[in-house]
């Protein structure tokens, strides 16, 4: 018996029509794929799905709870995909988001009461930029001059920040923890004037500041000089050396743009909806979600808002699914299955499958080697 096998051949330049596809098929992909782990367990993929729609967008309060979750998703797809575009792995955006909150909650701290909120607000989040930028540079640094491996420092140092956070909340008696509570320890609430006007709910304007900010970083990579250098370093470094761009400078500004996008969203995250330094509201997978966005936005930086917002959906549906005795794992789930099938749909962006020519190129008996 004849057995013919397929050749993967590179695609080339894909359609714009594939390209928007590919996104859209992970997400229907993956649905389908939790719609037959719910039935598994003997509930209606449907009425789940119902509850999670409604939960995310059917009231005005479901939306806005929507949007408070997307705003520092926006910003650390964002972070993931700055660096990924230059092939430069970044894993470090929930310690950098952590830092971020640090320095952010710190400087509305040490401003205190006195600073006119005019001046305050915009130096508190700019701290949380700062912040994510300095940590960071602790892998940068390294990876540029030393050669270092920067999945593993940027991994590792998520993990050094959230144990820095949790010290200076749980394990110290730090100008960051409320010295008023005693019975459990929490995070020192800042100012008032520290804090970004809320107008429907509990969405403030930091979602606007996060669309500023990706649309910003989209114009600064895709139509300016430095951006454009960037691109041609993220393509070839050999050929950028040879046209005589510093790679080493691009490398650095591109972590430390990366790092200071993860920054933004913790500030954001403490002059908005958590009001403090906060370990239980800040530790939430936000920088490996991120990740997740980026993949799914194919890199594309103003692509990133509305996935980040559809995966602020299914995060924010998680807690209503256990009101019908659904367990909010699920969710966890379904964004698992998302990035396992954006990152499949790639290589078909990337590659065609074709049977081989019957004359040209040889058919395979079964069991031949390849």
């Amino acid at each position: 018996m004849m057995t013919r096998r397929f050749i993967v051949e590179p695609r080339g330049l894909a359609s714009p029509r594939l390209k928007l596809a590919v996104p859209i098929a992970s997400v229907i992909a993956a649905l389908v794929v939790g719609g037959v782990f719910l039935f598994i367990t003997g509930e209606n993929p449907f009425a789940v799905y119902a509850k999670m729609l409604d939960a995310a967008f059917g009231t005005g309060r479901g939306f806005s709870e929507t949007l408070v979750s997307a705003t520092p998703l926006i910003l650390t797809g964002v972070a993931a995909a700055i660096a990924f575009k230059m092939l430069v792995w970044n894993i470090g955006g929930e310690g950098q988001l952590l830092m971020g909150a640090v320095a952010a909650a710190g400087t509305a701290i040490w401003l205190g009461d006195g600073a006119p909120a005019v001046l305050l607000l915009p130096a508190v989040i700019l701290a949380g930029g700062i912040g994510g930028a300095i940590w960071a540079a602790a892998s940068a640094i390294p990876r540029v001059y030393l050669g270092t491996n920067e999945i593993i420092t940027t991994l590792m140092l998520n993990f050094i920040a959230l144990n820095f956070v949790n010290f200076l909340i749980f394990g110290s008696h730090s100008p960051w923890r409320d010295p008023v509570v005693a019975t459990f320890p929490s995070g020192r609430p800042i100012a008032p004037t520290a804090r970004l006007p809320e107008f429907f709910n509990r969405l403030d304007a930091g979602i606007f500041i996060a669309i500023v900010i990706a649309v910003a970083a989209w114009y600064l990579l895709e139509k300016t000089r430095w951006g454009f250098a960037v691109r041609i370093v993220g393509d070839s470094s050999d050929t950028a050396r040879y046209v005589g761009i510093s790679v080493p400078k691009k490398i650095l500004g591109v972590f430390l743009l990366s790092g200071a996008a993860a920054g933004f969203a913790g500030g954001l995250l403490v002059s908005g909806p958590v009001g403090a330094l906060d370990p239980r509201s800040l530790d939430l997978g936000i920088g490996f979600t991120g990740i997740i966005v980026a993949a799914l936005a194919r890199l594309n930086l103003v692509a990133v808002i509305p996935v980040a917002i559809l995966i602020g959906a299914l995060s924010n549906a998680g807690p209503s699914l256990q009101a019908i005795g659904v367990p909010a794992a699920t969710v966890t789930m379904l964004q698992g299955a998302i990035l396992i099938f954006a990152v499949a749909g790639e290589f078909f962006v990337r590659n065609r499958l074709r049977r081989p020519d019957r004359v040209s190129e040889p058919i395979l008996e079964a069991g031949e080697p390849a």
